[in-house]
């Protein structure tokens, strides 16, 4: 079984901003696919599917992005699945605005989603896919993240999140992580 995570934060406010690149790439993949969350438990919004012959749930966690750990936690302990099968989408401040970057492990990069992960889940051997949004040049860092993409990095997003659906059927598709970061990095 595949759990694939995209992070964020619930509500309108925050529907649109930086900190939400992860369940916007989850919301993408789910339209693409004609799919739908059908089940909020563990809090969080999910859906459990078959894709290509593989048990899959996609889940966003509706805990804010510091608590993410605490939904992405009882779907793992629920249904038993393994750090190897997670892949976790998130924005990364430190790569230009929709670059994207796979990395197999490791420590949080100052990001409290994937730390708050980390903590609940006692491991750090999940698969991560990082989404650029650019570091802030004269703003703070909590009103970088969550304010909007303009117009033209909406578009070089939309861009990434076609690349991002194929690296979530190739990561479902039983890809090594390996062989995802050589294909894509």
């Amino acid at each position: 079984m595949k759990l694939i995570v995209g992070l964020g934060n619930p509500g309108l406010k925050y529907q649109k901003t930086k900190h939400n690149t992860g369940f916007m790439a989850i919301d993408y993949y789910l339209k693409k696919n004609g799919l739908s969350f059908n089940k909020e438990k563990f809090e969080g919004f999910w859906i459990k599917t078959k894709i290509k012959g593989e048990d899959v749930i996609l889940l966003e966690p509706q805990t804010y992005m510091n608590d993410s750990g605490k939904s992405v936690t009882q779907l793992v302990d629920f249904f038993k699945i393994d750090a190897h099968d997670i892949l976790v989408i998130h924005d990364d401040m430190d790569m230009p605005v929709a670059k994207i970057r796979l990395r197999k492990s490791g420590k949080s990069g100052g990001h409290n989603g994937i730390k708050s992960i980390i903590n609940c889940l006692n491991d750090s051997e999940f698969n991560r896919l990082k989404i650029g949004i650019d570091h802030p040049t004269k703003e703070t860092v909590v009103s970088w993240v969550l304010t909007p993409f303009s117009s033209e990095d909406c578009t070089k997003m939309e861009a990434t999140f076609a690349t991002v659906s194929q690296i979530i059927d190739d990561f479902i598709d039983n890809k090594s992580i390996e062989f995802l970061m050589n294909k894509y990095n």
